[in-house]
């Protein structure tokens, strides 16, 4: 089986014409053909090698949309002429500990869509059949594909901490991640607050879902609020002054970073311990979460915001999105 997509031959290179053999599908495995996908800060960051696992030439590409293809001979839940996404993960081992208690994202012998293999920058890809979640029969396939890996990982953290709708949040960064975020939790009932240090942004997040946009630049803004917030969620992957936003927390309040920080956080321990608060983390979500998270965007409407470039228009995009230009995801259409 023939693939055509375009790969990264090197370490910062521009992405070329590739084509490759795919084996024999696998009994597990589907096939799916790429009508849409998304490009994420992840893909910049593979290509680049920063996080220093990429194998080259690298097909880039992890927020599929598609149709499967074709069907290896025990796959379950899904069938040829499906509708399906593919995000960050692309298999999981069905019989550990995280899956059999249904956090199979945690599997410790799972399979990432662009890690060791080839994504979906392309006109095929593969995976394993439990990781091709069956979209509505709603959903706007082509403003789709950002959910499956931006959308959950800020979708997931709502679950796991427990957010009410009569909840006070906050939200950290206004990007691709953040301004999903606000949408996900003003549709969950929550009054939310975004930060950011990007004024000229305070209409636009404001229309988005937002009550109340704080300055993060300024300091008596972010100390209005002291006390008030039962969860944030930080989008953001630049050191901040930590200390600040958990004074923000009221007593039992979360802190949630799904930002790539790779600076330490300096977090005094009594930020926590005098009011009970928590700082936690998170990746993506499970199969049934992220099905769960579509069926959510389907009936309020949540959708990205996305700008669409052809495929072949790649490098383009990834221009587009490195330069900061990008409002707020960006899809590539087969």
């Amino acid at each position: 089986m023939i693939v055509n997509g375009f790969a990264a031959l090197e370490q910062h290179s521009k992405l070329t014409p590739f084509a490759y053999n795919l084996e024999t599908l696998g009994p597990e495995e589907v096939e799916i053909k790429v009508f849409y996908c998304g490009l994420c800060h992840s893909d910049l960051s593979m290509i680049n090698n920063d996080w220093g696992m990429t194998q080259y030439p690298f097909v880039p590409g992890h927020e599929i949309v598609g149709e499967v293809i074709a069907t290896g001979s025990a796959v379950k839940n899904v069938k040829v002429g499906d509708k399906v996404g593919l995000g960050w993960q692309s298999k999981s081992c069905m019989s550990c500990n995280q899956c059999m208690d249904g956090h199979h994202h945690l599997c410790g012998q799972g399979e990432a869509t662009i890690v060791g293999r080839n994504g979906g920058f392309a006109d095929k890809v593969r995976s394993h059949w439990s990781w091709a979640i069956p979209l509505p029969n709603a959903i706007d396939m082509s403003k789709a594909g950002p959910l499956l890996c931006g959308g959950i990982t800020v979708f997931s953290p709502i679950i796991l901490a427990g957010v009410k709708p009569t909840d006070t949040v906050g939200v950290i960064g206004i990007g691709g991640l953040g301004h999903l975020a606000i949408k996900f939790l003003k549709h969950w009932g929550c009054h939310v607050i975004a930060f950011s240090s990007n004024p000229n942004k305070k209409d636009h997040i404001l229309k988005m879902g937002a009550s109340k946009v704080i300055n993060s630049t300024r300091p008596e803004e972010l100390e209005s609020i002291n006390g008030k917030l039962n969860f944030i969620l930080n989008t953001a992957n630049v050191k901040l002054d930590w200390n600040s936003y958990l004074t923000a927390l009221a007593p039992k309040g979360k802190f949630h970073t799904v930002g790539a920080v790779l600076d330490p956080m300096e977090i005094s321990a009594f930020s926590l311990i005098l009011g009970e608060k928590t700082v936690g983390g998170s990746p993506i979500g499970s199969p049934a979460i992220i099905k769960t998270m579509l069926d959510f965007c389907v009936r309020h409407t949540i959708y990205p915001e996305v700008e669409e470039f052809p495929m072949e228009k790649v490098n383009d995009a990834i221009e587009h999105l490195e330069t900061g230009k990008a409002r707020f995801r960006i899809v590539l259409k087969n």
